[in-house]
């Protein structure tokens, strides 16, 4: 009998990605991968160690799993970012636990569950291959799928634990990640959303240091049954003039670009060690808007040293520009970053107050933009029925994550998922849409 795997993926879609890389090679390997957790006989959880919210799920997932064992469940295993980070920790504190690998060790994985099932409880951790040639089990709809294009990062923002997680900025190779999408498109996958830690310095690294994501994106939207292309992560600095002109201009690359700022005081920037200041931010922002581009940011409140002036300033830039999507999180001191030693450390109170401030203000801003496309009529990728049985799609302004918020859709005939639409938009709401399929 296959040994049947249930896979738990935690943290964002480049964690997502490499869960799908375990599933495929598992796959490869004669084990089947079961939805039914209560129906596995290994579980791995791949964990997220972001943020202290993201570690606390990842350990309160890790023993919700654990108490599988008592029906049946014969090995845990945790891989990822909190493994990557905290592996003795982790190994001296969780026996539950029959294995850990982390993030460069993918490779070793049915080697891992073989000895694991032999009773041996190993880690892997080392530093091994960051991309592996594997064709992915996806764990997204079978018309949309991520591309992750790079690894790690350089940036070394003071509040970040990436680079000591996830280690140097590396690129994918150009030719590899080009063959993953034929696969993908092969495999019926219509859409492609690249993402890395810093997408927009993609190519950096190789010789000549050339920035290559316009290049990338560009050959992708030509492959047969491509449909959209879209990219997130984007560093403003490095988001140039032939980047977006080929977002302008090809009509199958999403007008859509995620610049996560952080902040628009330039103290503040400095402390984050942000590379940019307010005027490039505010010019690259203009241009964007000027080519027509949907505009997703994240925002940080309470970053060690924040004066009230200086939220006012990040206030007022964020109602001046609008910006159609925006997020935002209170800082979270991380160890063995430089913030978390910063003096003028904020109160959380006063983090929640300027987070909730923030929110306030960015959702009357989307109520409104959303007011505004009321009428508009828009291609729409039909995603499926949620759970009260309405159906809903995203158009190029909507990412694949939900916390853009959808567009239900009214329609007299039977749609497939993964069918393009035109929609004419009815209604909306601070976050959805509802439209009626034409």
């Amino acid at each position: 009998m296959a040994l049947k795997i249930g896979m738990v993926s935690l943290g964002c879609s480049k964690n997502l990605v490499d869960s799908e890389v375990m599933m495929g090679m598992l796959s490869e390997n004669g084990m089947e991968i079961v939805a039914d957790a209560e129906k596995a006989d290994v579980i791995i959880v791949n964990t997220c160690g972001f943020i202290d919210s993201a570690k606390q799920e990842s350990i309160d997932t890790i023993l919700e799993m654990a108490e599988m064992k008592k029906r049946g469940l014969k090995k845990l295993l945790v891989t990822g970012c909190l493994v990557q980070r905290y592996a003795d920790d982790l190994k001296a504190q969780l026996p539950e636990v029959d294995g850990f690998m982390g993030v460069s060790e993918y490779a070793k994985l049915p080697e891992v569950i073989r000895r694991m099932m032999m009773d041996e409880r190993p880690v892997c951790m080392g530093g091994g291959e960051r991309f592996l040639k594997q064709k992915r089990s996806l764990i997204t709809p079978s018309f949309s799928a991520y591309v992750k294009i790079s690894d790690g990062c350089d940036n070394r923002c003071t509040y970040c634990a990436i680079p000591l997680i996830r280690g140097r900025y590396v690129s994918r190779p150009y030719d590899d990640i080009i063959a993953e999408c034929r696969q993908l498109a092969a495999d019926g996958v219509t859409e492609l959303t690249f993402i890395a830690q810093d997408t927009s310095r993609y190519g950096s690294d190789f010789e000549g240091r050339p920035l290559l994501l316009k290049t990338l994106l560009h050959e992708a939207s030509e492959i047969p049954g491509i449909h959209w292309v879209r990219v997130l992560y984007c560093y403003p600095d490095t988001v140039n003039e032939e980047l977006l002109g080929e977002i302008r201009d090809n009509p199958k690359i999403c007008k859509y670009l995620d610049l996560p700022l952080q902040h628009i005081n330039d103290a503040l920037l400095a402390r984050m060690n942000r590379r940019g200041r307010s005027a490039e931010i505010k010019a690259l922002l203009k241009k964007c808007r000027e080519y027509g581009i949907t505009l997703r940011t994240t925002m940080i409140v309470g970053f060690p040293g924040e004066t009230d002036a200086q939220f006012e300033e990040l206030m007022n830039f964020v109602k001046d520009v609008r910006f159609d999507r925006l997020g935002a999180f209170t800082y979270s001191p991380e160890e063995n970053t430089p913030a978390a030693d910063m003096p003028e450390q904020i109160t959380e109170d006063v983090k929640q107050k300027r987070l909730d401030e923030l929110m306030l203000a960015q959702q009357a801003i989307s109520l409104e933009n959303n007011t505004a496309r009321v009428g508009q009529i828009y291609e729409v990728l039909v995603e499926g029925t949620d759970e009260e049985g309405r159906l809903y799609g995203r158009s190029m302004m909507e990412s694949p994550e939900q916390a853009d918020g959808v567009i239900y859709l009214e329609s007299d005939r039977e749609i497939e998922p993964g069918a393009y639409v035109q929609v004419k938009i009815t209604e909306c709401d601070a976050y959805d849409l509802m439209g009626v399929v034409l």
